[in-house]
């Protein structure tokens, strides 16, 4: 208040802000879908926003009902599991999802713009293109993850411990393909595994579903491609759990699953998940279940874990939207300070929520921001640097009983 306002002797009361900006976490659930709709011509090359599936009837099916494709059994997947928010991108049947044949936005360059999307799959596109270009994609974007499918059926399940390779021919001809079928695989394929992702940011589930046809009157059973149903489990586990947790296990079974194309067993699993290849399996006790949890980064890579990539992928885009205040702010001192108290409280309310791993704060994460990560040449430079570490709770991918005899009868260890 300026002193002209002070008019007689007494006591005033001020309310001043107090500088303090908390980082909200950002939500990791809002999926996109690429694809071709039942309704050919809806919402052509655009980035459509979606809420529930009664929207997407509504906008990408014709009043007739129209005939189910990949991206519908999708996106009813996705929302029947526990999602609640999409984009929808129609495409012409034949168009690549990587838009680049075009000179404008297609596809997959449509979100680029749309910082909310977080989880991207283009269902039924089981070729090796289009799985890279997914990839790509995700490795290009600071909080995304791709969901890519395998084919409807697989002759021999060792063609997905082995890295695809797009065809060196020319695009195929596709004026004879039925509306809304994805693209041909390669002929002849090496492999049918998506290509290795350095940074974790590709994912690959088998096998495919059988479920009953959200737009058939009768309801009839389909097989279909498991990324919209997986995207809807991973919304749910961030819904219930966060997304920190695994989405696999016990607890997180498929929704509106009848069968499976493929029954995979113990040992065919044991070379599948060290390929990267996340099994859906079925157990008499449990039913159908997401049996693996694991990206398609090298075995020994720190990224390999699903939702490890997706913690450190909520922690950066949060704090990425939450300190753009520090842009031209004076690089001195208390803004180093103001950045680090800001970043230290939020980890901290990350590590409570049981995301990191550490008996304290201290050893859970370190934020550092002061004169020795930002000497004179890197404040000349107009930069700020700050260096963050945390150590992500891992899932208990293998969990080993050690039982043995003693003369008093058997006792069991766990390790």
């Amino acid at each position: 208040m300026p002193l002209s306002k002070y008019t007689f002797p007494g006591l005033y009361m001020e309310e001043v802000s107090t500088g303090a900006r908390p980082i909200q976490a950002v939500n990791m659930s809002t999926a996109a879908f690429v694809g071709q709709a039942p309704d050919a011509g809806a919402h052509l090359n655009q980035a459509t926003p979606i809420n529930n599936w009664s929207q997407f009837v509504k906008e990408f099916v014709p009043l007739d009902g129209g005939t189910s494709t990949p991206l519908s059994h999708a996106v009813a997947g996705f929302f029947f599991n526990g999602g609640s928010r999409c984009y929808i991108i129609n495409m012409p049947a034949g168009d690549s999802i990587a838009g680049m044949e075009k000179p404008r936005r297609t596809g997959l360059k449509l979100l680029q713009e749309i910082d909310e999307v977080s989880i991207i799959a283009a269902p039924g596109c089981t070729d090796a293109g289009s799985h890279d270009a997914l990839i790509s994609f995700a490795e290009g974007s600071n909080n995304c993850m791709a969901i890519c499918d395998p084919p409807l059926e697989v002759p021999d399940t060792d063609l997905l411990k082995i890295v695809a390779t797009a065809p060196a021919s020319k695009k195929p001809d596709r004026s004879n393909d039925a509306p809304g079928a994805g693209p041909a695989n390669p002929s002849p394929p090496t492999g049918l595994r998506p290509r290795v992702s350095a940074k974790g940011c590709g994912t690959f589930y088998f096998p495919c579903i059988i479920v009953a046809d959200a737009l058939s009157p009768k309801g009839e059973l389909v097989a279909v491609h498991p990324s919209g149903h997986m995207a809807g489990i991973w919304a749910r586990t961030d819904a219930e759990l966060g997304c920190h947790k695994a989405p696999a296990g016990v607890g997180l079974s498929p929704r509106g699953v009848f069968n499976l194309t493929y029954r995979v067993t113990n040992e065919e699993q044991g070379g599948l998940n060290s390929a990267g290849v996340n099994v859906i399996r079925f157990f008499s006790r449990e039913g159908h279940t997401v049996w693996g949890a694991r990206t398609l980064a090298e075995e020994a890579s720190e990224w390999r874990y699903v939702n490890v990539r997706r913690l450190v992928n909520m922690i950066k885009e949060s704090i990425l939207r939450s300190t753009k205040w520090v842009v031209f702010e004076p690089n001195t001192l208390t803004t180093w300070k103001s950045i680090r108290f800001q970043i230290e409280q939020f980890l901290r309310l990350v590590w409570r929520d049981g995301a990191l791993m550490g008996a304290s704060p201290e050893e859970a994460f370190f934020v550092k921001c002061d004169a020795e990560t930002n000497p004179p040449e890197v404040v000349d430079a107009g930069q700020l640097v700050i260096l963050i570490g945390v150590a992500p709770v891992k899932p208990a991918e293998f969990v080993i009983f050690r039982i043995g005899q003693h003369a008093g009868g058997g006792t069991a260890e766990t390790v």
